[in-house]
């Protein structure tokens, strides 16, 4: 069973298209990362999947339940740390997680979530005198009691510090072990490319990509340069190189070897038949596009396309930012 699935999702806001037909399916068990520059449409695609906006066409459902007529159901077995999100400042982190038990109707650990998240200590003070981070930290632990079997967080390490971001991504790499499915929403591409499995990116309503982060970089012709010392290196290696299929181009200037190859997961390979070939691969550097690069290329790329001359520009959204919809009050619901 998928834990997210989206046919043909759309919404409209009067004349403007926030979603444009989406389909999507993410596994149970994957850490997917969902991407995309202001007012591409995520913020929109989450709210959909909570129910706190309803789409014009097109399906949502989540853990086998229609998001929009089971929506119950979805909140039960879900954890949510939005990216709007309150707290009420008159009442303790204790009460805040009391709260979240109460209104799903189940039990849990406060303390030892509460010391998950490194906020034990002030759970029975008021939530009105956490900094930034701390609030961040208690609407997570919010979002973990109950053993939930879906994670969705939106930009989860907004007011985090390093040590808290790092902490943060430990925090969902143990959820995912124990089985938890995380999507998530962020704009530090680092913390995305370091856990993600895949990721989808969003651009003015649709998709522009959906892949591993290798598949981003195979896809759009990006290379992973391996650079080795070289002072000396035969013709018949440089030609066993060459004729690799893992391998683009392999260039040696009577200094270093450069080997450029599609993906970084055949380094290991590449660098394994160098070693079997005798040349010292015990210093090496790697070079490769990042995601943040892959970002920028992708919708970019997007961009150009449908600003076009001569495209079909029924559905073009440029220019467009995304509305807030209907209001809705987020205070740590859960």
């Amino acid at each position: 069973m998928a834990a997210i699935e989206l046919t043909g999702l759309t919404k409209r806001y009067g004349e403007v298209l926030a979603v444009d037909g989406l389909d999507l399916t993410v596994a149970e068990g994957e850490i997917f990362g969902f991407l995309g520059p202001n007012g591409a449409g995520k913020s929109t695609t989450i709210d959909i999947l909570l129910d706190f906006v309803r789409p014009t066409a097109g399906t949502a459902t989540v853990l086998g339940h229609d998001a929009q007529r089971e929506s119950m159901a979805v909140r039960r077995r879900t954890g949510v740390l939005p990216d709007a999100y309150h707290v009420y400042d008159r009442l303790t982190g204790r009460q805040h997680m009391q709260f979240v038990l109460d209104s799903k109707g189940i039990d849990g650990d406060v303390d030892a979530v509460l010391e998950r998240v490194s906020i034990r200590e002030a759970a029975d003070r008021k939530a009105g005198g956490y900094s930034k981070g701390m609030r961040q930290r208690l609407v997570l632990a919010m979002a973990l009691l109950g053993d939930p079997d879906l994670l969705i967080l939106d930009e989860p390490s907004t007011g985090l510090d390093p040590n808290g971001a790092r902490q943060m991504r430990e925090v969902i790499q143990t959820e995912n072990e124990r089985g938890t499915t995380v999507f998530f929403s962020s704009h530090i591409m680092e913390q995305v490319e370091a856990i993600c499995d895949r990721v989808a990116i969003i651009n003015r309503g649709r998709f522009v990509a959906v892949d591993t982060i290798d598949g981003l970089r195979g896809a759009n012709g990006s290379t992973t340069t391996l650079t080795l010392p070289a002072p000396s290196l035969g013709e018949d290696t440089l030609a066993m190189l060459r004729n690799r299929d893992d391998v683009v181009s392999a260039t040696w200037d009577a200094r270093e070897l450069r080997v450029s190859l599609a993906s970084q997961v055949q380094r290991f390979d590449v660098l394994k038949a160098l070693d079997d070939a005798g040349v010292d691969v015990s210093d090496f550097s790697v070079e490769e596009s990042s995601l943040e690069d892959l970002f920028l290329e992708y919708t970019t790329r997007d961009q150009e396309v449908r600003d076009s001359p001569g495209t079909d520009r029924d559905g073009d959204h440029a220019g467009r930012t995304e509305p807030d919809g209907p209001d809705v009050d987020r205070e740590v619901e859960q």
